[in-house]
């Protein structure tokens, strides 16, 4: 086994530096394909600081949370840190009480002032508090510097006169003081703009610059009988008067219109567009495209206002890498592209008793993948992608049930289920049902598609994903050798579900116990190939 093993760690390698300069050469020349990144990368803000670029997304309910990713091109990025490793506001972070899905952490605002670096957000749910976090160096992590009144979809600003404000809501202002450690008494509190008539709801995702002496306030609209469009709000002194323009109502490959998201300048004199798309099964993907400035009002997209297939940035990198990597647990720490499932029990994973594997022991009791603990997630990516994992059960209790999953709201899993002395593998659908109130989980429907008998323990899985438009099929494999494929169950239809999990499908390994504190599962590697041109076909 461990011959074989570092053969293929060898032989995995080089077939992903081949697959990443492929990828490099296509869709790098004559310009950057859109999206820039086809992952789900939800309420991006994005900041210059001198030659490098900022940006923060929404991850919700995973943990660590809150992930700032930079880039020097604004077309390759990578995560640097996490705002926080876990958060403890309620007990139904760590699943006891209810759950947190498609609440927790959303919206995150990005500044830099006077060398610092400063992240705000207001977590959906009770106590309903904005949280500031301050670096002097993204990369070396952030400590929590207060807690502030709950400020939806904000946008923190400095001004140039020293004073600091929030956007939030529909278009309201509020004054901070100048620690942020508290709303200023006696400061601004205003509402800069009422929603017109041709506008339903509420517009949101607030995201501010300032350019030439004036404010210009980005927001997402439904527009009554029309389609999601960005709007911006300008003017010349920041209690306004506003006037509003449409700057983008772009539908872009096959898929919704386009909104919300954020400009940034490269410190050239040109200007970008960073806004994401709803794509179904894979979640909100991140679009570039040019921002040019007519007659002082920001115009996003092509000449003709759409969102285009291919942008021109100058100086980026070819490197054109993803968000998710394979990974072979040699490090004494998770890569930056994992992420829980809620809070984790940090004493029931481990890197380092099996040096090399990743560990994943099988803590209290549950019944389905929703409310099992250390539940590890990596993102997918469109528009194909394959996910593979080697797993050693050899460790399972009786009532233990581990593998792999394409998990959202709607969750196709491939699970090993040990019973008797046996090993089954199990091609399953689990639809969660939960509480308005406190996201408990009401229900899971479970329907099992084929099951085997395994001849041994020690079992590659495998989940290929398309996300082309009209598609969202996931496909599920197993193999003994890693060569041979053989599929197991149908294929499943997967989905984005704003009421429930409120993100796009991930790749997860899960490990959980039906009666009690069960055993432990190894993983040997994640082998991640993408784009994965044989998606759907067993032999690849």
């Amino acid at each position: 086994m461990c011959d074989c093993r570092c053969f293929f760690r060898v032989g995995f390698r080089v077939l992903c530096w081949v697959l990443l300069f492929f990828r490099s050469s296509v869709l790098c020349a004559g310009g950057v394909e859109n999206p820039v990144l086809w992952a789900d990368l939800p309420d991006p803000d994005v900041i210059r600081v001198d030659d490098r670029f900022y940006m923060v997304t929404t991850t919700m309910h995973l943990m660590p949370g809150a992930p700032v990713m930079m880039s020097e091109d604004l077309v390759n990025w990578r995560t640097v840190s996490y705002l926080f490793d876990s958060l403890h506001d309620t007990s139904r972070y760590d699943m006891v009480g209810g759950t947190v899905y498609g609440r927790g952490q959303w919206a995150t605002s990005l500044r830099y002032h006077d060398g610092l670096f400063y992240a705000l957000f207001s977590p959906n749910d009770v106590p309903y508090r904005s949280k500031v976090y301050v670096t002097d160096d993204p990369e070396c992590g952030w400590r929590l510097r207060g807690s502030l009144p709950h400020f939806h979809d904000a946008s923190l600003f400095f001004d140039d006169d020293g004073r600091v404000y929030v956007f939030y809501g529909t278009g309201r202002l509020r004054e901070l003081r100048a620690d942020l450690s508290d709303v200023k008494e006696g400061g601004v509190d205003t509402v800069v703009f009422e929603r017109d008539v041709s506008e339903t709801g509420l517009l949101e995702g607030s995201r501010v610059v300032k350019r030439n002496g004036r404010y210009y306030l980005f927001m997402v609209s439904w527009p009554s009988g029309g389609s999601r469009r960005e709007v911006c709000y300008r003017a010349d002194d920041i209690l306004g008067p506003y006037e509003k323009r449409v700057v983008l109502c772009s539908e872009f490959g096959g898929f919704s219109f386009v909104g919300q998201g954020t400009v940034v300048d490269d410190g050239e004199g040109d200007w970008y567009g960073l806004i994401f798309q709803d794509r179904g099964g894979v979640g909100r993907v991140l679009t570039l495209m040019p921002c040019r400035w007519v007659d002082d009002w920001p115009v996003l997209g092509d000449e003709d206002g759409c969102v285009p297939s291919v942008v021109e940035v100058p100086g980026a990198d070819d490197g054109c890498v993803g968000v998710v990597e394979s990974d072979c647990f040699d490090s004494d720490c998770l890569s930056f592209q994992w992420q829980w499932n809620h809070n984790p029990l940090d004493d029931l994973w481990s890197l380092s008793d099996r040096p090399g594997f990743l560990r994943l022991c099988a803590a209290g009791v549950s019944d389905n993948i929703f409310v099992a603990r250390n539940t590890l997630t990596t993102r997918m990516e469109g528009p194909t992608c394959s996910g593979r994992v080697f797993v050693d059960f050899s460790g399972m209790s009786d009532g233990d049930c581990a593998g792999f999953a394409a998990f959202n709201g709607d969750a196709c899993l491939l699970s090993v289920n040990f019973a008797g002395g046996e090993f089954w593998l199990v091609q399953s659908e689990e639809c969660v049902l939960l509480d308005e109130g406190d996201k408990s989980v009401v229900d899971v429907e479970r329907v099992e598609n084929e099951r085997v008998l395994l001849s041994q323990s020690e079992l590659w899985l495998r989940i290929d994903a398309d996300f082309r438009a009209g598609e969202d099929w996931a496909f599920c494999y197993y193999s003994y050798d890693g060569s041979r494929w053989m599929q197991l169950g149908k294929r499943f239809k997967m989905r984005f579900d704003y009421r429930r999990l409120f993100m796009g499908t991930r790749f997860a390994v899960f490990n959980y116990s039906g009666q009690c504190r069960g055993g432990c599962v190894d993983v040997d590697c994640f082998v991640y190939l993408h784009p994965f041109e044989g998606v759907g076909g067993g032999e690849s």
